[in-house]
C-alpha cells in the first residue's frame, strides 16, 4: 500500500517557498476567467500555474522548458503543484503569452494592496526609474527609417519615370498620384494580365528562351509592387520611432550599458520603467522610446488610477515642461524631478559662460535680456511646438538688435549657422513657462525633504535594477512583442517582491519606509 507523501515535512519552515504559496492564495484570480472558454474544462488552474511561474523566475529559472523540468524533480515545484502532474511546455507558454500578458498587471496591483494594508510598504513616496534591457532578437535584423525613407523616395522618382512610358505603349489610361501606393500597380498589373489574355501570349521561364516585352514589364512591375509593400508594412511599424528589429518588431534599436560586443552597436531592447516604494516594485510600463521623457506620464496615469500618492520622485531624464504641467494639475501629488543642468549650475565653466541665457539679466518690466556686453535682446518672434502627446509648447526669441561692433561676439555666439559671420547676431530661446518650473524645482529639491527623497530615489529605484541584472542574472528577454515582455517583466516583479518581502521578515526589517542617511540632521 503506498500513502501520498507529505511534502511539507521536508520544506523547511522559513523556505521563501512558503510565503510565495500563502500570499497567492489570498490573491483573487477571478478575472483570469474571461480568459478561457466557458465551454470544456480548464486543465490547471490559474493560481498554480501563476505560483510555478513566478517560483521559477524566484529561483532565476525563466525558460518554460527547465520550469517543466523542475516541476518533476524539484520538491518546492511539487509542493505548489498540489499533486497534479507536470504542466507540459506548451501549457506554460500558452499561460504566460496569452492570459498573463493581459491579467497579470492586476496581480502585482493586488499584491501591493495587500502589503500597504497590512503596513509592509507606504505608497507616501513612489520612485520612478528606467532602464534598458535587451530584447530576444537578432542584433543584425535593424530596419532605419531613414534609409527606408530614402529608398522609397528612390523608387517613386523611378516610378514616375518609367509607368508613363509603360501606361502609353499599352494604351492604358490612368492618373497616377503624387505619391504611387502598392494598390496602384496592382490595378495596373491587373489590366496588363488582361492585354496578356487577350493577345494569347505565353510567358517563358529558363534559359535559352526569349521572354516578350511585356513579360519583362510586368515582371519588373511586380517587384516595385513588392518593394512598395516592404515600405509601406515599414512604415507602418516605426510608429513614430526611428528603428525596429525584423524578429522582433516591437523592439527599437537603443545604446546599452551592458556592451558585451565592446563596439559601441546599438542593440534591439524595450525601455523599462519601474516604480518602487520601500523598496517594492508597485508599477511598471515598458516602451519602445528610447528616451525616459515621454514615459513618465504614462506610468504616472497607471499608478495614479491605482493608488493614492503625496510625491512622485524621478532623475533627471525625466524632465521637460510637459511631465512639470502634467503634476502641476494634480493637486494631492506632488513631482520631484532634479533639473537635467542642476550639476552643470555648480561648475564654473557654467557660470562663467557668457553665451547662456542663464547668465543674462533679465528685466521682466520690458521683457528684455541684458547680455555680457550691455546690449538688449528684444523678443521678435514666438513659436508653438507640438509633441507626439498634442502638447503645446511656447518659445520666444529674442533677439539683439547689433551685435556687429561687439567685443564679446565670439564668446557670446557659439551656434552653427550657414549665415554670415558679419550679419549674424546673437538669438536665444526661452519657454518661459519651463523656465518658471526649472527655478520652482530647484529651489525645492534643495530643501531637506528633497535631499532625502533624492537620496531614498537612488538607493530604492537604482537597487532595484541592480538586484533584477546582477542578483537575478535577468539581462535579456526571452519573449518577443511588447505584450509578452510586460507579461515576462510582471512574473519577475512579482518575484522580486516575494523576495525583498522574504528578506525582510527573515531580517526583521519589515515595515522600514524612507533611508536617512547619516549626514542628515537627527529626527527625520
Amino acid at each position: 500500500m503506498c500513502l501520498p507523501m507529505d511534502l511539507l515535512v521536508k520544506i523547511p519552515e522559513d523556505d521563501p517557498v512558503l510565503l510565495l504559496n500563502a500570499i497567492m492564495e489570498r490573491i483573487d484570480f477571478s478575472k483570469f476567467q474571461k480568459a478561457y472558454s466557458r465551454f470544456g474544462r480548464i486543465e490547471y488552474s490559474p493560481r498554480i500555474l501563476t505560483k510555478i511561474l513566478v517560483y521559477g523566475y524566484f529561483r532565476k529559472i525563466y525558460s518554460s522548458h527547465e520550469i517543466h523540468r523542475a516541476c518533476k524533480e524539484n520538491i518546492n515545484f511539487m509542493y505548489l503543484l498540489e499533486g497534479e502532474p507536470a504542466p507540459s511546455v506548451s501549457t506554460l507558454c500558452r499561460f504566460r503569452r496569452n492570459v498573463l500578458s493581459v491579467y497579470g498587471e492586476d496581480l502585482l496591483f493586488q499584491l501591493v494592496h495587500e502589503l500597504e494594508r497590512r503596513n509592509v510598504l507606504s505608497l507616501d513616496s513612489v520612485f520612478i526609474d528606467g532602464t534598458k534591457i535587451e530584447a530576444n532578437a537578432n542584433r543584425y535584423t535593424f530596419v532605419w527609417r531613414k534609409s527606408t525613407q530614402k529608398n522609397w523616395s528612390n523608387l517613386q522618382e523611378t516610378l514616375h519615370r518609367e509607368l508613363p512610358v509603360i501606361l502609353r505603349e499599352h494604351q492604358i489610361r490612368y492618373s497616377l498620384p503624387k505619391e504611387i501606393p502598392a494598390r496602384t500597380l496592382h490595378n495596373i498589373l491587373t489590366r496588363l494580365y488582361c492585354q496578356k489574355e487577350e493577345q494569347h501570349l505565353e510567358f517563358v521561364h529558363g534559359t535559352g528562351k526569349r521572354k516578350p516585352p511585356l513579360q519583362h514589364q510586368i515582371e519588373e512591375i511586380e517587384q516595385w509592387k513588392f518593394r512598395l509593400e516592404k515600405y509601406e508594412e515599414s512604415f507602418s511599424l516605426f510608429q513614430g520611432r526611428n528603428s525596429y528589429s525584423k524578429t522582433d518588431h516591437d523592439a527599437t534599436f537603443m545604446r546599452m550599458k551592458e556592451d558585451h560586443m565592446r563596439n559601441g552597436q546599438l542593440k534591439p531592447g524595450y525601455n523599462v520603467n519601474v516604480a518602487t516604494a520601500c523598496g517594492f516594485i508597485v508599477g511598471n510600463y515598458i516602451s519602445a522610446d528610447r528616451s525616459d521623457v515621454n514615459t513618465l506620464i504614462p506610468i504616472s496615469r497607471k499608478l495614479l488610477s491605482q493608488y493614492t500618492i503625496r510625491n512622485v520622485v524621478a532623475d533627471a531624464g525625466y524632465e521637460s515642461e510637459e511631465n512639470y504641467s502634467f503634476y502641476e494639475k494634480l493637486p494631492q501629488t506632488e513631482l520631484w524631478v532634479k533639473p537635467s543642468n542642476y550639476e552643470q549650475q555648480k561648475k564654473r565653466k557654467y557660470r562663467t559662460d557668457i553665451s547662456r541665457k542663464e547668465n543674462m539679466v533679465y528685466d521682466a518690466q520690458k521683457d528684455i535680456y541684458l547680455c555680457a556686453g550691455g546690449k538688449e535682446l528684444h523678443p521678435s518672434a514666438t513659436r508653438h511646438y507640438t509633441t507626439k502627446s498634442g502638447y503645446v509648447t511656447e518659445t520666444t526669441i529674442y533677439q539683439c538688435e547689433d551685435c556687429s561692433h561687439c567685443p564679446l561676439k565670439k564668446q557670446c555666439i557659439k551656434s552653427k549657422s550657414k549665415e554670415p559671420w558679419e550679419t549674424r547676431g546673437k538669438k536665444i530661446y526661452v519657454s518661459k513657462t519651463f523656465q518658471r518650473q526649472r527655478q520652482e524645482m530647484t529651489a525645492k529639491i534643495q530643501t531637506t525633504e528633497g535631499k532625502l527623497l533624492r537620496a531614498n530615489r537612488s538607493i530604492q529605484a537604482e537597487g532595484t535594477f541592480a538586484v533584477v541584472k546582477e542578483d537575478q542574472g535577468f539581462r535579456r528577454f526571452f519573449l518577443r512583442g511588447r505584450y509578452k515582455v510586460e507579461a515576462e517583466w510582471i512574473l519577475l516583479s512579482l518575484a522580486y517582491n516575494l523576495l525583498k518581502l522574504h528578506q525582510k521578515i527573515q531580517n526583521g526589517r519589515l515595515g522600514t519606509g524612507l533611508i536617512v542617511p547619516k549626514s542628515f540632521p537627527p529626527g527625520l
